[in-house]
């Protein structure tokens, strides 16, 4: 078909042009934002995931061209330990999905994913309580790996954030980044018998809800 070819051509071009391009973030943030769990965020996020990875390879394109460039995007509410168990959760899991249906390489079958402070925790009232929150949610998102953060300004539950809250909420990554030593090793908290417990139980339960998902012939079909 010509579009094949055409979005075929193009994917190669990206990979030998542009090989830092990523081919797509997939967004649990907004499942999270709606209400999910954290099992649940992990697990509708994959399915979606796992969606389009299998169209795009039905359709002909090469796993290993565009896998390796796959991104995720998730939230990060204010149980700092579940969220935290939450992301190790999700990237042992992607790398065993990847591993097992698509024989992935080390490079494709790693997680990699943006994090964002959770908007639906931010409150109106008392809006500097916010600071605390935005907080101790991007320390949750370092333990637990992410790759790149986005912290809310402490006022976004009033209106788009100013420039004060704005700088702030720059700082807070710096103050994390640069004078917490969280960021010094990889998974800080790996070997902690609670948080490898909460681990093993978040997997557990996000993949009996992908299962659901698969039983109903996936997201599409789901959806």
């Amino acid at each position: 078909e010509p579009s094949l070819r055409l979005v075929t051509d193009i994917f190669e071009f990206c990979a030998r042009e542009v090989p830092r391009w990523n081919t797509i973030s997939i967004s649990g943030y907004h499942i999270r934002e709606a209400g999910s769990t954290a099992p649940q965020e992990i697990a509708f996020t994959f399915a979606n995931a796992l969606e389009y990875v299998g169209r795009a390879v039905q359709r002909g394109l090469p796993f290993e061209q565009f896998a390796p460039r796959l991104s995720f995007f998730f939230a990060a509410h204010s149980n700092l330990l579940e969220e935290i168990a939450k992301f190790r959760a999700a990237r042992r899991m992607w790398a065993r999905l990847m591993r097992e249906r698509y024989r992935a390489s080390d490079e494709s079958a790693r997680l990699r994913f943006h994090t964002q402070t959770g908007g639906v925790t931010l409150t109106a009232q008392q809006p500097l309580n916010n600071v605390v929150r935005v907080a101790l949610q991007a320390l949750s998102a370092v333990l637990g790996g992410t790759q790149s953060l986005h912290t809310n300004g402490y006022d976004e539950a009033l209106a788009l954030p100013t420039q004060e809250a704005a700088k702030l909420a720059l700082r807070t990554q710096q103050i994390i980044a640069e004078e917490t030593g969280v960021a010094d090793t990889v998974d800080p908290l790996g070997g902690s018998y609670y948080v490898e417990a909460l681990t093993d139980e978040l997997e557990r339960r996000a993949s009996e809800y992908l299962r659901q998902v698969e039983e109903l012939g996936g997201a599409g079909r789901a959806i």
